[in-house]
């Protein structure tokens, strides 16, 4: 088991990586900065639990393959090979940053790493781990590609976390909608940043409690807070803005690049995207219908001493932010 003093090193090392990756002025120096953020992370991900070092295992071999991909491709495109095939020289890099990336049709190791790691790596892979992919790929849109990527991550998305029982797997499949939405962002290169941030501020508010409370699995969040009704709510208000339900938050990401793909117009990819978000609404709405009952029967056996910590006060404050943002933003947007 690490010390707190290496996971900070470790962490470090794989904050540098992806700055590397961001700021690189060749893909060469893009590689490396990705293979230094791969080779940090593996040491997060093992904390000598069977199914931590099968993740790490499985994300080792995934992206070991898709940085070989990737340097492969850059090293044909700098022997001059390439000039002639550039489009096959770009859809090569961008498979193997799509893969990186747990986007569609490359999506398959994304829910299985995550069902292995703790809140917290789950939350990194997540979030910062995508970081230097989607900037890689804003570089190389090849159009049809993206396209495919962008109806296939929302397709699986949506129908992929339908039957899921497990919390990790059910955030996995979302992450992987949030990723279409993303790259369809990249039409209009400033929006999918935006998304980006509030998507992660977002999956933030959620692990922050999953991880407090020690869930896993659906069934333990229908009979957690019996004491505490305001917390219950605040969880599925997030679960809600994180699917994209306009009163929240988190329609307002979704609406700029719905503005964006009608200007561009990307009229049919659109509709096929809000159609498929509707679905991933269901699940999140199937989960929170039994828990809003008024009738539900809950357990009162399960009782919490830190409702009145202070990692209490900052998720109420997330949560707070995540549920009432869009009538704060459209108050100050109105008023000046």
């Amino acid at each position: 088991m690490f010390n707190n003093s290496s996971k900070i090193m470790f962490l470090t090392i794989l904050m540098m990586g992806s700055l590397i990756a961001i700021s690189a002025n060749s893909w060469m120096g893009a590689w490396m900065g990705l293979e230094i953020n791969l080779l940090a992370f593996i040491p997060l991900m093992s904390d000598n639990k069977l199914m931590s070092t099968e993740a790490s295992l499985k994300y080792f071999l995934t992206q070991a393959l898709a940085s070989s991909v990737f340097l492969f491709a850059v090293i044909l495109f700098l022997l001059n090979t390439g000039k002639n095939n550039a489009n096959l020289m770009e859809m090569i890099i961008l498979s193997s940053l799509l893969l990186k990336s747990g986007s569609a049709p490359f999506h398959f190791w994304f829910p299985n790493v995550m069902e292995g790691l703790s809140w917290i790596n789950a939350l990194i892979l997540m979030t910062w781990q995508k970081i230097a992919p989607l900037m890689l790929i804003s570089y190389v849109i090849f159009k049809p590609l993206i396209i495919i990527s962008i109806i296939l991550s929302s397709f699986i998305g949506a129908l992929g976390g339908l039957n899921q029982t497990s919390l990790r797997k059910l955030m996995a499949y979302s992450s992987i909608n949030h990723l279409g939405w993303m790259l369809a962002a990249m039409y209009n290169s400033n929006i999918w940043l935006m998304y980006f941030l509030f998507y992660t501020f977002l999956t933030f508010s959620m692990v922050l409690m999953f991880n407090m409370f020690k869930i896993s699995y659906i069934n333990q969040l229908f009979s957690l807070f019996f004491h505490e009704k305001s917390i219950k709510f605040f969880l599925f208000f997030n679960l809600l803005s994180l699917g994209g339900l306009p009163p929240f938050l988190g329609f307002l990401p979704k609406m700029f690049v719905i503005q964006s793909l009608t200007m561009n117009n990307q009229l049919f990819l659109l509709t096929f995207m809000v159609m498929m978000t509707l679905i991933t609404l269901y699940f999140y709405i199937r989960l929170c219908y039994s828990a809003f009952m008024l009738n539900y029967y809950e357990n009162s056996w399960m009782t919490f001493s830190y409702y009145k910590s202070s990692n209490m006060k900052l998720l109420l404050t997330f949560s707070y932010i995540s549920t009432f943002g869009l009538f704060l933003t459209s108050s100050l947007y109105f008023f000046f």
